[in-house]
């Protein structure tokens, strides 16, 4: 039997070309991070059209091609040089259409959060510095005292659009009956760090130690009024979130730190900005 006929011809030459198609359908989501952050297009096209828009329909391509070439693999012999590569661009495409599907799932189950804080009585508004720069950057998520959730919900969150975002993270914060530990839970339990032997001073500082330590971006600090507000942003789409931080003295030589983190843009932020709170505040008190 020649060479030709043990790579099974044409269909040998479509299972290959399913399975590199399979494998572009991974490297796509790369493509479109990474020219996102080298600058060659912006978040929106980056993630809006190229990851969210096309992505899917690229995956769902490679899959029904790498199905049609399993099903060509086996019509006549030889089938095994075939079969194999389209069983390899089916497990691929497969893979990758599983792990959207469980993104999608995912961000269903969360709720559309993208603003939490410590202390949603007293909460921490941001200077006209730190509304500049959101503005700056086209943000379209308003920081306001008594946020609600958007009517953009109803299409994945039925029924939670026009409820207090307040409301919504403390029903979201970790349930022990419902969870196993607190650190991997998608909204760990968020409250001011009372400090009743911490001077004031010295509580700032570390603040500010800990903002600098995360690599964020400073807007403003201002010691005297125990304010810091910086920005964090993520590493391939460069989405920012803006963290305001608010230190007060308690009692005659104590201190207290509430913690408020907002995306810029989003509507679910899948629980990152609660996760900054709490491991900033992790690492705040270790500091300390």
């Amino acid at each position: 039997m020649t060479h030709s006929d043990q790579s099974g011809g044409w269909r040998g030459k479509f299972s290959a070309f399913a399975l590199a198609f399979a494998i572009f359908g991974v490297v796509w989501f790369f493509i479109a991070a990474a020219g996102t952050k080298l600058g060659l297009w912006d978040w929106r096209t980056g993630f809006g059209t190229l990851t969210m828009g096309w992505g899917p329909k690229i995956v769902m391509a490679a899959l029904a091609v790498s199905m049609i070439a399993l099903l060509v693999s086996l019509v006549a012999a030889p089938r095994k040089r075939p079969f194999i590569l389209a069983l390899a661009a089916l497990l691929v495409a497969g893979l990758s259409m599983g792990r959207l599907f469980a993104a999608r799932e995912n961000a269903k189950r969360l709720p559309p959060l993208h603003d939490v804080q410590t202390d949603w009585a007293h909460p921490i508004m941001p200077t006209p510095a730190l509304v500049s720069a959101r503005a700056s950057t086209g943000a379209y998520n308003e920081i306001e005292e008594a946020p609600v959730i958007a009517d953009g919900a109803k299409g994945n969150w039925p029924g939670m659009e026009g409820r207090l975002v307040s409301e919504v993270q403390e029903e979201a914060e970790f349930d022990p009956e419902r969870q196993k530990k607190e650190v991997s839970a998608p909204y760990p339990h968020l409250e001011t760090v009372v400090l009743p032997s911490v001077p004031f001073d010295m509580a700032y500082q570390a603040a500010l130690e800990t903002v600098n330590a995360n690599g964020w971006t400073i807007v403003t600090a201002e010691p005297q009024e125990g304010r810091i507000e910086a920005t964090d942003t993520t590493f391939w789409f460069e989405f920012k979130d803006d963290v305001m931080i608010r230190v007060l003295p308690e009692g005659e030589s104590g201190s207290r730190v509430d913690v408020r983190s907002v995306s810029r843009v989003g509507l679910s932020d899948l629980g990152a900005n609660a996760k900054r709170v709490k491991l900033f505040l992790e690492d705040f008190e270790a500091r300390l």
